[in-house]
């Protein structure tokens, strides 16, 4: 079997010969061996399928042991992670609250605003002139104060005389 310095000196000696030239290597700069090129690696098959493990209590103690404290350290993290993660979510709710308080006060002023043009006297009078309304007369008008018909009746006659 060829080693790799053997292998390039050949490579070497057919690059020189084919192009002509009679330069030949010297024997003061041969090429420089590899490390352990002299060592040969045998691979041997190994078949474990008949070998069974042998049980360990320990290692299963220690399993467990390393499952519950891995769970424990999660539960102490979100209970440390919890707090912040709430206050961040109602910041978020307060924001929110904020932002329609805002949109409702605008809204309210809008509604005050068109309710002050509506019930404006000059607008009133208007709506009186153009849908010409008269005032009722005294025996159609119903006092909603829990007044008998008599008591009704007296008013209407003082009103009477009043005009």
């Amino acid at each position: 079997m060829a080693t790799l310095a053997t292998a390039l000196d050949k490579l070497f000696e057919n690059q020189n010969h084919r192009a002509g030239a009679a330069v030949h290597r010297e024997a003061s700069m041969p090429v420089r061996p590899f490390a352990n090129e002299d060592i040969f690696f045998h691979v041997k098959r190994i078949d474990n399928s008949r070998v069974v493990r042998a049980a360990d209590p320990q290692a299963r103690q220690a399993c467990w042991k390393m499952i519950g404290s891995v769970f424990a350290a999660a539960v102490l993290l979100v209970a440390v992670l919890l707090p912040g993660a709430y206050s961040l979510l109602a910041g978020f709710q307060i924001q929110a609250l904020r932002q329609e308080a805002h949109k409702l006060a605008n809204e309210q002023a809008s509604l005050e605003l068109q309710e002050a043009q509506l019930l404006s006297p000059a607008r009133m009078q208007e709506l009186a002139r153009t849908q010409q309304f008269v005032d009722p007369p005294p025996q159609k008008v119903v006092y909603l104060d829990g007044q008998g018909d008599a008591q009704v009746a007296q008013n209407a006659t003082v009103e009477r005389q009043g005009k």
